[in-house]
């Protein structure tokens, strides 16, 4: 949720999640020109209600429009009431880089376990799947640190 109940980033500029930088700008500027202040200056009672919906299309913008930022709203990691934290969101984007990277590899699960564990350290406990799990698609990985 955003800071002014806008609900939904993606609703509020009305695209998809899968939606383009393109797409994203291209959505941005039909919003703003519709709802900016300026333009409803002449109608006194739907301004509050037009400062309120321009604000919440330039915050989804501003979001959606950073490639790090949307990485982390996406994840649900974002919060908008929090002060920025760069480090956080370089770290996110660079684990989400190279979780790409590895989808487009076509990387078998047990290599995925075995690069994880190599992440964690060589203390950590995997649980593997039972043969009759492992064509599941609820097979779940657990840590269990030692």
């Amino acid at each position: 949720m955003d800071r002014n109940g806008g609900g939904d980033y993606y609703a509020v500029l009305g695209i998809r999640k899968s939606a383009s930088p393109l797409e994203i700008r291209a959505a941005y500027r039909k919003l703003a020109m519709k709802w900016h202040p300026d333009r409803w200056a002449g109608n006194p009672t739907a301004v509050g209600d037009a400062k309120r919906r321009f604000q919440q299309v330039q915050e989804a913008y501003s979001v959606l429009s950073d490639k790090g930022k949307r990485a982390m709203y996406d994840a649900g990691l974002f919060d908008p009431f929090e002060d920025e934290d760069e480090g956080f969101s370089d770290f996110m984007q660079e684990m989400l880089s190279m979780m790409d990277g590895v989808r487009s590899e076509g990387d078998s699960f047990e290599d995925l376990q075995r690069m994880f564990v190599e992440m964690v350290g060589e203390g950590a406990d995997v649980a593997r799947p039972k043969p009759s799990d492992a064509s599941s698609k609820g097979t779940r990985v657990s840590v269990a640190s030692r």
